[in-house]
């Protein structure tokens, strides 16, 4: 069975397991796009009292995005050494919400729309040998595309599950 496939117009090689991840990894930006003609107080609203609004997870999600594809998958598709860094995960968080609520609602969608497929590009342009390459972070810790995928593809469904309940439930 060939586990390979001809990426037309290149010569790249591109694994089944990795296409189907990058397909489940673009579901996030077809979530975006299609919460695109709500109006402003539902992306102000919070499924929970005092729990993130809807423009904050988006922003929190289009944030991470922005920073894997800058410092991981920009570089390794530039040939350049990987420069992620261990994050304080709160005060990154604490700083998306804040960007969430001073920037404009269609930036923040364009943005996180644009990420995910920057991210899905580059990593689509790789070669066989890169895709599958174990790369080392500017602390010296592991960076693998395919476990970025899945961990990625993880954090999106924590988010985007409930939120399909809630706008579902907003809509009824």
């Amino acid at each position: 069975m060939n586990h390979f496939k001809k990426k037309e117009g290149g010569n790249v090689l591109m694994t089944k397991e990795i296409e189907h991840l990058l397909r489940t990894f673009e579901e996030w930006a077809l979530f975006v796009k299609t919460m695109n003609h709500l109006e402003e107080k539902t992306w102000n609203s919070s499924m929970e009292e005092g729990k993130w609004t809807i423009k904050s997870i988006v922003s929190h999600v289009m944030l991470w995005d922005r920073y894997f594809y800058k410092q991981a998958i920009e570089k390794i598709a530039l040939k350049q050494p990987v420069t992620l860094k261990h994050m304080n995960f709160e005060e990154f968080n604490r700083k998306a919400i804040e960007f969430g609520n001073r920037t404009e609602t269609s930036e923040i969608v364009n943005k996180a729309i644009t990420y995910r497929h920057k991210i899905m590009n580059d990593i689509r342009g790789l070669a066989e040998e890169q895709l599958h390459q174990t790369y080392l972070d500017a602390e010296g810790n592991v960076f693998y595309i395919p476990q970025y995928l899945k961990d990625f593809i993880w954090h999106d469904q924590h988010h985007m599950e409930p939120l399909k309940k809630y706008l579902a439930n907003l809509e009824a």
